[in-house]
């Protein structure tokens, strides 16, 4: 996790940079335990990873790094905010969903089955003169733990 862990503090910081804010030591923090979850989390999961934060500042901070692009919002199957890296910090990926927990995972799908998901959405919307710019799927369904 070593090189990506100072790839993704230097893409954050150069984001906020860029929008004219600091990479503080509280939004370094946030990033540190996103990166540490390995998924989209919540602001309680984020919490009990690092009980001396306050609820107030997590949500200010979130909101700061959604508004320049490092992260964004994901929803699940309960009323749970939950939050992770933006596609450009992460990169493309899809979400497992599970209908008993709520928990939200991120899954990475081989090149070859992207392209195909891509052609099929394409002709799927042909007629339809919709023109796709990207897509996101979210898989629902039962998690190891709950299964």
């Amino acid at each position: 996790m070593g090189p990506r862990l100072v790839d993704t503090h230097n893409l954050v910081s150069a984001r906020l940079r860029e929008a004219g804010q600091l990479y503080t030591k509280g939004r370094r923090e946030l990033v540190d335990l996103l990166l540490r979850a390995g998924r989209p989390a919540t602001i309680p999961e984020m919490l009990e990873l690092r009980p001396r934060l306050t609820q107030s500042s997590l949500y200010r901070n979130m909101a700061d790094l959604e508004s320049v692009g490092v992260v964004r919002r994901v929803a699940g199957v309960d009323d749970s905010t939950r939050y992770e890296f933006s596609v450009d910090i992460i990169g493309h990926h899809h979400h497992t969903i599970c209908t008993v927990c709520g928990g939200v995972d991120d899954f990475f799908m081989p090149a070859a089955a992207e392209r195909s998901l891509e052609t099929a959405l394409d002709e799927a919307l042909s007629t339809t003169g919709f023109q796709p710019k990207s897509h996101r799927l979210d898989v629902f369904g039962t998690c190891p733990a709950c299964s």
